[in-house]
């Protein structure tokens, strides 16, 4: 079995597309504007796992999302090979980043606000 599809909750999915694509630099890979229908992938695998930017206002996602806000956890953790250079990129795009890098066993992290109402991170790992 192979996840397909993850879904991330978003006030506007119009707006979060935007933002997604402009400033994170994902790809669209589905776009209805009028019917609020948001898709987007990472750029170097846009045939493997879609994101749907999902509209949560007014559901139960909606207290989700802002719990998950209020606790200063991550929605979603994205893998980048170099953690620094993509929060240099992120900054000069206007995403505002969480304070500082945390280095945990694990590896180096960090997270920033996708200005949707969600707070994502970024996890290093080794390029392949």
């Amino acid at each position: 079995m192979k996840i397909s599809l993850v879904s991330v909750p978003v006030q506007s999915p119009v707006e979060a597309h935007e933002i997604y694509t402009t400033k994170l630099g994902f790809i669209s890979r589905e776009f209805d504007a009028n019917a609020g229908l948001a898709i987007i992938a990472s750029p170097g695998d846009q045939d493997g796992t879609a994101i749907l930017l999902e509209p949560c206002h007014g559901t139960f996602a909606e207290d989700y999302q802002k719990s998950a806000f209020k606790a200063n956890l991550p929605i979603m953790v994205f893998a980048v090979t170099n953690v620094e250079s993509e929060l240099d990129r992120l900054q000069a795009a206007g995403v505002k980043l969480r304070p500082e890098l945390d280095n945990p066993d694990c590896g180096l992290e960090n997270m920033f606000e996708d200005g949707c109402g969600n707070i994502l991170m970024l996890e290093q790992v080794p390029s392949q």
